[in-house]
C-alpha cells in the first residue's frame, strides 16, 4: 500500500526494484502512458504497466508489465494488491471503477481520483455532471436508449446533430446526423452503440455547433511549497479536426483573446476542483462561431492534444500529473516557444506497422517525432506524433504539415517494407 496519504507530499525516492523504490501503476499503456513513464523513469521510480493487450507501448519503458482484462474487478485488485504501488494512474476510460473506489477506500492512491474517472469514462453522466452540479454551459443535449428515443431527441434537437456512445473515447462511434431521417437516426445509434465501451445502451444526442475553435486546458492540482493544494491552469492549447472527430493539430499558444482564454481558464478550475484529488485534467472546449463558449468533455489525467506540450513548456502535461499526483510542488510551467503537433493515423489495417519517410520527415529544423510503437494498428487508429518548434505559432504548423506530408503508414509483412 503506498507510503504516503492522499494529501501528503512526497518527500523520498528510493532506487527501482529496490525496498525504497516508489512505484507507479499505470492501468493503460499507450501512447499517453508511455511519457508518463518516460518521466518516471527520469524520476528513478519503479514503473508497472498493465493493458489489454501486449506490448502496449509504456510495456517498453515498464520494469513489469501485465494484460489483464481490466474492467474485470478482480483482476485489476489483485494486480493492485500484488505490486502495493505508491501511485495508481489510470490512462483510460475502460477501467473496473469499483476497483478503483475499493482500493482508494483501502488506501491507496489513484490520480486524480476514483470519483473522477468514474464520472468522465461515462459521456451521459459526465454531462448530467457538470450541467446539475458544476453549473456549466455546454450544447443542448439529450438522452435516448433506442433509435426511437433518439430519433425524437434528434427532431427536438434539430438537425444537424450529432450521436455519441456513452463511454468511447477519440471520436469513435460519433456520428453526424444530417436530416430528419428515421432510418440514418437507427443506422447512427447502431453504429454508436458498436463502438461503445462496455456493455451500454444509451447514447447522448447533442446539438451540433458550428465551431471557430476547439481548446484544452490543461489544469492541474498539487501541493505547492506551503503545503496547500493549489489549482493551476496552462496556457490553453488550441487544436484543430478538419471535420474529423479525432483531434489532428494542436499547438501553444493560442491567439485568443485574452478575454476569451480567461473563460475558458476558469472553466478548467471549476471542473477541475469539483473533482478534487491531485493531478492534471485536460478540459475540452468549443467556442462557437456565435461566440459561446461550451464546456465539451474532460479527461482525468493527460490529453493526447497536450502532446504539444513536450516541445512547448518547460514541463509537458505528462511531467506535472506524475508530479502533481505524487504530491510534489509543480510551479506554473512557462511556454518557453511556439510549438505544434500533427497526429500521424493509420490508414490501413496491420501487425507490425512500418513507418516511412522518417528521414524526410525530421530532416526540416524544429521537427520532432514520437513513434508510438503499437504492434497493430487499423484506420484511423494514431501510431504517432509529429512536433514542431518555431518562431511563431504559424511557422510551428507550417513545418508539422510539410513533415506529415512526408510519413507513410505501410504494412509491417507487405512488399513496401522491404
Amino acid at each position: 500500500m503506498s507510503k504516503f496519504n492522499l494529501f501528503k507530499p512526497l518527500i523520498e525516492i528510493g532506487p527501482p526494484l529496490s525496498s525504497r523504490a516508489v512505484k507507479i501503476l499505470l492501468l493503460g499503456s499507450g501512447e499517453l502512458g508511455k511519457e508518463i513513464a518516460l518521466e518516471a523513469q527520469r524520476l528513478g521510480l519503479e514503473v508497472i504497466s498493465v493493458d489489454r493487450y501486449d506490448n502496449a507501448p509504456a510495456m517498453h519503458v515498464a520494469h513489469r508489465r501485465y494484460v489483464i482484462d481490466m474492467m474485470n474487478e478482480q483482476a485489476v485488485k489483485a494486480i493492485v494488491k500484488r505490486e502495493q504501488p505508491d501511485l495508481i494512474i489510470p490512462e483510460i476510460e475502460a477501467i473496473s471503477t469499483t476497483a478503483l473506489r475499493e482500493l482508494e477506500d483501502e488506501g491507496y492512491r489513484v490520480t486524480p481520483n476514483a470519483r473522477a474517472v468514474e464520472i468522465s469514462m461515462n459521456r451521459i453522466i459526465l454531462r448530467e455532471y457538470v450541467v446539475k452540479e458544476v453549473g456549466l454551459p455546454t450544447t443542448r443535449y439529450a438522452i435516448a436508449e433506442s433509435p426511437e428515443e433518439a430519433f425524437k431527441a434528434c427532431n427536438e434537437i434539430g438537425y444537424p446533430c450529432i450521436i455519441k456512445p456513452e463511454m468511447s473515447s477519440s471520436g469513435h462511434g460519433h456520428v453526424k446526423i444530417t436530416n430528419g431521417s428515421f432510418d440514418q437516426v437507427k443506422k447512427a445509434f447502431e453504429e454508436s452503440i458498436r463502438h461503445a465501451r462496455g456493455r451500454s445502451r444509451r447514447v447522448l444526442v447533442e446539438e451540433y455547433v458550428e465551431l471557430d475553435a476547439e481548446f484544452t486546458v490543461l489544469t492541474y492540482r498539487h501541493i505547492n511549497m506551503d503545503g496547500r493544494v493549489e489549482t493551476i491552469t496552462c496556457d490553453p492549447i488550441e487544436h484543430w479536426r478538419y471535420g474529423e472527430f479525432h483531434y489532428i493539430e494542436s499547438w501553444q499558444p493560442s491567439i485568443r483573446s485574452a478575454e476569451i482564454l480567461g473563460k475558458i481558464a476558469e472553466i478548467g478550475v471549476k471542473i477541475a476542483d469539483s473533482f478534487g484529488g491531485l493531478g492534471i485534467y485536460g478540459v475540452e472546449v468549443f467556442l462557437t462561431r456565435d461566440n459561446r463558449v461550451l464546456f465539451s468533455e474532460v479527461a482525468p489525467r493527460p490529453h493526447d492534444t497536450g502532446l504539444v506540450t513536450i516541445a512547448s513548456q518547460e514541463l509537458s502535461e505528462f511531467a506535472i500529473h506524475l508530479r502533481a499526483g505524487l504530491g510534489l510542488p509543480v510551479p506554473r510551467p512557462k511556454v518557453v516557444n511556439p510549438a505544434a503537433s500533427l497526429a500521424i493515423y493509420s490508414e490501413i489495417d496491420t501487425w507490425s506497422p512500418v513507418i516511412h519517410g522518417i528521414r524526410e520527415a525530421i530532416s526540416i529544423p524544429g521537427v520532432d517525432i514520437r513513434i508510438f510503437g503499437k504492434p497493430y494498428v487499423y484506420t484511423g487508429r494514431r501510431v504517432a506524433v509529429l512536433l514542431a518548434r518555431g518562431d511563431t505559432v504559424s511557422e510551428a504548423l507550417d513545418k508539422v504539415r510539410k513533415a506529415g506530408r512526408r510519413l507513410k503508414v505501410v504494412e509491417g509483412w507487405g512488399k513496401d517494407a522491404v
